[in-house]
């Protein structure tokens, strides 16, 4: 992962074809308008109606209301294949949802619904899956087999892919492989970070309330300090990853919230925290929970304290087939073509609910990078201000097509 943008961004699109090059206006339209509109998680109604005009304006065969906002394309190609085999079903993946932010942004297409932004590039997304759409329905002849392309709701939680899952999104035809794409302002306009194996994290979380008994704080021999032992608590949960977890592997466990006490001369009855666990390697699953309760537990029994414990896995890790990385890889080298390029080791600790897509058909997720400091479009994702350089919807497009062409073609 880089940590600094070079001097000169590019915004060249000589990898692109022309036929794209020239669908590049309608796209950034459709991502603004899709913008401007912005809705949370399984309440996507506007957002699903946009794709499905679109869609059967297009004639392209499709289904609505999966998973509650949810839409499935398929697009069958008119090439000839070379033997049976070649019949394949390549699937794209894009999520649909936005934030509950308040847009900062100062632009023409800013988010006109209070409190809701497109601050994680899911506009971009669905624009972009929109234009492959378009482009290969037009195009039919350049590829055999069939592409579905999957329109998710509320990747941001509490999570659209697994109920598409349940509702046969992969079957009907059957899916042979899936590819997905996130606009990433973590690298720079005109790089793709992809690698096989674990590219975003497990996500687990939990809240534990410290049951104590409260007093006044002169006199602390009358009570059970719930704040002295949570504190201990959170202390004591940093050694799950750093005594723990081998060194080789990569784990974090966070206490981002700790609330307690009402005045400076009470001991609280209760405390309260909440924490996110990520890591990358699938043998984890449990372990860290296991860790976690049994940390609270020998402290609050060592305090004369109790404690309630809630523990749940939100998404698993977003794990890469080697071979498909591979694909995507290859292709993105004849689309970009600055300094960098390629960004292989491109991990985050960040979550994405695409990794049940890949636990069931091998697949790659991939980052397409869309930030250019040099435009002011380089604020991180989930920031009031997120905003992307457009330049990267029309790589985007060229990078799936051309996905595309090699594997239902090879």
């Amino acid at each position: 992962m880089v940590s600094t943008f070079p001097n000169n961004i590019s915004t060249d699109l000589s990898g692109v074809r022309l036929d794209i090059r020239s669908l590049h206006p309608q796209i950034i339209e459709w991502r603004r308008l899709i913008h401007q509109k912005p809705e949370l998680g399984f309440k996507e109604e506007l957002t699903s109606k946009f794709i499905s005009q679109k869609l059967e304006k297009w004639g392209i065969e499709h289904q609505t209301g999966i998973a509650k906002t949810g839409i499935v394309a398929s697009i069958k190609g008119s090439k000839q294949p070379q033997s049976n085999q070649n019949n394949r079903v390549l699937a794209i993946r894009a999520d649909i949802d936005a934030l509950p932010i308040q847009e900062l942004n100062e632009v023409s297409y800013c988010s006109q619904h209070e409190g809701i932004m497109h601050a994680c590039g899911h506009d971009g997304h669905t624009a972009i899956a929109l234009g492959t759409a378009k482009y290969l329905q037009q195009h039919r002849d350049i590829f055999s087999g069939t592409v579905k392309i999957i329109f998710q709701p509320a990747e941001e939680g509490p999570g659209g892919a697994k109920p598409m899952i349940e509702a046969g999104v992969l079957k009907n035809p059957n899916v042979d492989a899936i590819i997905g794409l996130h606009l990433w302002n973590n690298l720079p306009l005109g790089t793709v970070g992809v690698r096989g194996g674990a590219l975003m994290a497990a996500v687990e979380s939990f809240r534990c309330t410290i049951l104590g008994k409260g007093g006044h704080g002169a006199m602390p021999h009358q009570t059970v300090d719930s704040v002295v032992v949570a504190a201990q608590v959170v202390n004591a949960l940093q050694t799950i990853v750093s005594r723990n977890v081998n060194p080789i592997d990569s784990a974090v466990v966070t206490v981002g919230e700790l609330h307690a006490g009402t005045k400076g001369n009470v001991i609280a009855d209760t405390a309260r925290m909440s924490g996110t666990v990520r890591y990358f390697n699938p043998n984890f699953k449990g372990f860290i929970q296991q860790r976690v309760e049994k940390i609270i537990a020998g402290i609050c029994e060592s305090h004369g304290a109790n404690y309630d414990l809630d523990y749940w896995s939100l998404y698993p890790a977003t794990i890469n087939d080697v071979h498909m990385a591979e694909l995507v890889r290859s292709v993105a080298e004849e689309v970009v073509e600055t300094p960098l390029g390629i960004v292989p080791e491109c991990q985050t600790m960040g979550g994405e609910d695409m990794s049940y897509f890949l636990q069931e058909v091998p697949g790659c997720y991939f980052f397409l990078g869309s930030a250019n400091p040099q435009k002011d479009l380089a604020y991180p994702h989930h920031h009031p201000r997120f905003n992307f350089d457009e330049t990267a919807l029309a790589m985007g497009v060229e990078i799936f097509v051309r996905c595309v062409e090699k594997f239902l073609n090879s």
